[in-house]
């Protein structure tokens, strides 16, 4: 019988770690699509399926900036989502704004 009660409270723990690990992972939310953009030298740079509301710091000041994702994109002029320039609507693009890190915004 004890053999059988620690195979129980066994299984319950993986089950239960299983359950916290699946749902974990399926609550991150993120944008479809991708981020373009391309630095003054034309070098392009893209962002696949940026999360939400997470600050990305840009590898290079965009002079064009394309919101290719299901999503709204703020953009900003400084690093770690500093001075505020402007929102992207998807499907939108806009240039020499030269943002320094973006935000999906939904």
């Amino acid at each position: 019988m004890n053999r059988l009660g620690r195979l129980a409270r066994l299984g319950l723990t993986l089950g239960t770690a299983v359950a916290l690990a699946i749902g974990l992972t399926s609550s991150a939310e993120a944008a479809t699509g991708r981020i373009r953009y391309f630095s003054s030298a034309g070098q392009e740079f893209r962002i696949d399926n940026p999360p939400d509301n997470v600050c990305i710091n840009l590898q290079a000041r965009a002079r064009t900036l394309v919101n290719e994702t299901n999503k709204t994109v703020s953009y900003f002029f400084g690093a770690n989502c500093t001075n505020f320039t402007g929102n992207l609507a998807p499907g939108r693009a806009v240039a020499y704004q030269n943002p320094l890190s973006v935000r999906v915004i939904g």
